[in-house]
């Protein structure tokens, strides 16, 4: 190349850097960088590991859009209001708030650290003030051994699962307010946990099979301590919480533990860097989906606890497994970088949580199915794994799921975009937020994300509030799911071929009113699950689609309906709490009509206008609907349970007729067929 055509290529490339994107700028990686240091937030301190995310401090991330709007429904809702409600979140006599209360277990830290979590990201004064009165009261209740909170014993020991879970709102307090009272609190506590004999320390079955929990803010402490005996008490832990590093098997088979605990062996695997730990996690998440998981919407049949053979879509989860799954998603993400475990946390957060509970956010249920065709205050056991009324929309109900609910969406909110290690930011799970955050040398950025994902895949972003200008990585997530994805900076096209399953990385240097478009494609796609009489699902997109069924709501007094062991509050309102139970007013049992080479026969997308309240997930409100073929399966019943009846045999008996049927996103179905028997057009 002579002089003259270098100059020419030089000048060219100086003048348009600042406005397109070069081929150098952005590549596809399977992972961010994580052998960097952060220059702005907490890294992992030696001998631990350094995780692929870093999570921003809460408040960071301002939800909008949906997201934003289910955190006010929230708040407006079921979880802003519970203490007008739940017994167990009575001042009076309180554990978590008096020396000498009568009672406090996991009730109050359930509730507290997604309300607390809440309050933060609102910004909502009274809910934050309401928050402290606990923190404040738990700060001060330490006794001089260290120990702090309610005193509940099991056997004579030491019954510490209350106290985790109070552990991890307290770890976003202090992100919050940097209040130094929660690292003391913490360090003593620890060091009476180290003090006590093995044979007195995670005893009891919940605490046993939750001990990473523990584990996680022990490691969370030692990053910003660096204390030496923190090392010796996570070996501990370890070693005293149940074996959820097993060969072929699991610990106990509890839905909650399961979806909460799997990945105890991935978080010590931060200490001790034993791959075979990291893979244990892995491991008994394809365990229980291979086993009890053959349904769409990210859960498995675990109705109370998996049980053998009871594996077909009518068996359902607990509210408290969707939330507790979301979050271990989150966790797992953060430590490994892996994009599958935002795909997880994503099919659960669109597909299977939002018909856990009601549009208004005023009432949720026990157990949601993928196959659900009632939901009432009978008693649908034994084919559901517990006696009593679990199917039924009651916020007076789910002594566990009442309060453990309100942390899935703020937790979901603030796994949005992450920090990297190589002093970037990544958006992991897509929605539309404005992020503040800090990169390059510790300078200041705004990221606004706008999209109507996972309904359209058109997600943007541009960068504003940086001064001057700042070289920093940008990674975006592109899901597995999608084909031929495709990446704009500033208009122009990148010539790079995203992967799916792997991370766009944008690298370079940015400026002020930057502009990122993603494109992810969405198409139709079927699933067979061989497993439940090679029952069909369909996909589009990140969306497992359910069939239309007509809801018919019955409103229930709240006290009449609730499950036995619930406990309300004397001047609790029931008829501004109701209860409901739902029917279903059009029939229901059809097979999908499937081509021979397996597609959705007569398949049609229907968009429909974005909901002018943003909230998609209802069947009056969601922007999308299917249209497809099905033929009726007149056998296929509600059963002597009350429950959907067991997937037809591939070889029952479908109707000649072939009808016209309407299909909507799973989630915004509160009844729902979403595994189909197939059936030929």
């Amino acid at each position: 190349m002579n002089k003259y055509k270098k100059i020419w290529l030089a000048c060219a490339i100086a003048v348009l850097q600042p406005y397109g994107v070069t081929a150098q700028e952005v590549t596809v990686v399977g992972r961010p960088d994580n052998t960097q240091k952060s220059n702005s937030y907490v890294n992992a301190r030696a001998p631990l590991r350094q995780p692929y995310f870093l999570k921003l401090p809460v408040g960071s991330i301002q939800p909008s859009g949906w997201v934003g709007r289910y955190l006010q429904l929230q708040r407006d809702g079921l979880t802003g209001h519970l203490g007008e409600i739940s017994d167990w979140l009575d001042k009076k006599g309180n554990a978590w708030l008096q020396t000498n209360g009568t009672h406090g277990w996991e009730e109050v830290p359930y509730w507290l650290k997604g309300y607390s979590d809440l309050s933060y990201i609102l910004g909502d004064k009274a809910m934050i003030s309401e928050a402290k009165t606990w923190i404040d009261a738990t700060l001060k209740s330490q006794r001089p051994d260290g120990s702090f909170g309610p005193i509940n014993k099991s056997h004579g020991k030491p019954e510490l699962w209350a106290q985790m879970i109070m552990l991890s709102t307290l770890q976003t307090y202090y992100e919050f307010t940097a209040d130094k009272r929660v690292l003391s609190l913490m360090t003593r506590y620890f060091k009476w946990q180290l003090s006590l004999p093995d044979d007195q320390f995670l005893e009891d079955y919940w605490e046993n099979s939750r001990g990473g929990d523990n584990l996680y803010t022990v490691l969370w402490l030692y990053n910003r301590t660096g204390e030496p005996f923190l090392l010796q008490l996570a070996e501990k832990i370890h070693r005293n919480t149940a074996d959820w590093h097993q060969n072929g098997g699991l610990p106990n088979w509890h839905n909650v533990n399961i979806a909460q605990c799997f990945r105890e062996p991935a978080t010590y695997y931060m200490l001790n860097g034993d791959k075979d730990m990291l893979q244990a996690s892995y491991d008994d998440q394809e365990l229980v989906r291979r086993t009890c998981g053959q349904v769409p919407g990210g859960m498995f049949g675990g109705d109370e606890n998996c049980r053998i053979g009871r594996i077909d879509p009518r068996q359902g989860v607990e509210t408290c497994g969707m939330v507790e799954q979301m979050a271990s998603d989150e966790i797992m993400l953060r430590l490994t970088g892996d994009p599958y475990w935002a795909e997880n946390c994503e099919d659960v957060a669109f597909n299977t949580y939002p018909a856990a509970v009601m549009p208004d956010f005023k009432s949720l249920r026990y157990i949601t199915c993928p196959n659900m065709v009632q939901s009432d205050s009978k008693n649908h056991a034994p084919g559901i794994d517990n006696s009593g009324p679990f199917l039924m929309m009651n916020p007076f109900s789910s002594r566990c799921c009442q309060h453990n609910h309100a942390q899935g969406w703020p937790y979901y909110s603030e796994n949005l975009i992450l920090a990297t290690p190589d002093n970037g930011l990544a958006a992991v799970l897509y929605a539309a937020c404005t992020a503040k955050a800090k990169v390059a040398d510790g300078r200041e950025v705004t990221l606004t994300e706008e999209s109507h994902y996972p309904f359209y895949g058109t997600i943007s972003f541009t960068i504003s509030n940086l001064k001057g200008n700042a070289e920093f990585p940008l990674y975006l997530r592109i899901p597995s799911w999608t084909a031929q994805p495709s990446l704009s900076v500033n208009g122009e096209l990148a010539n790079v071929e995203g992967t799916p399953g792997k991370y766009y990385r944008i690298m370079r240097t940015w400026k002020k009113g930057d502009r990122v478009v993603l494109t992810l494609p969405m198409t139709v796609k079927t699933r067979r699950w061989q497993a439940n009489q090679n029952s069909v699902s369909v996909d589009y997109g990140p969306l497992t689609l359910s069939l239309k069924i007509k809801e018919r709501y019955e409103q229930k007094d709240s006290r009449a309906t609730a499950i036995g062991d619930s406990h309300w509050q004397k001047d609790a309102d029931a008829s501004k709490w109701p209860s409901y139970e739902i029917y279903a007013d059009s029939p229901w049992n059809y097979a999908l009509c499937i081509g021979h080479d397996g597609s959705v026969a007569d398949f049609e997308v229907i968009k429909r206008t974005w909901p002018s309240d943003d909230f998609p997930f209802s069947l009056a409100s969601t922007p999308l609907e299917f249209k497809a073929k099905g033929r009726k399966v007149e056998s296929w019943k509600i059963d002597n349970y009350g429950l959907c009846g067991l997937l037809p045999h591939e070889d029952a008996q479908r109707a000649e007729q072939v009808e016209d049927i309407t299909l909507v996103p799973m989630g915004a179905a509160r009844l729902r067929i979403s595994a189909f028997p197939p059936a030929q057009r």
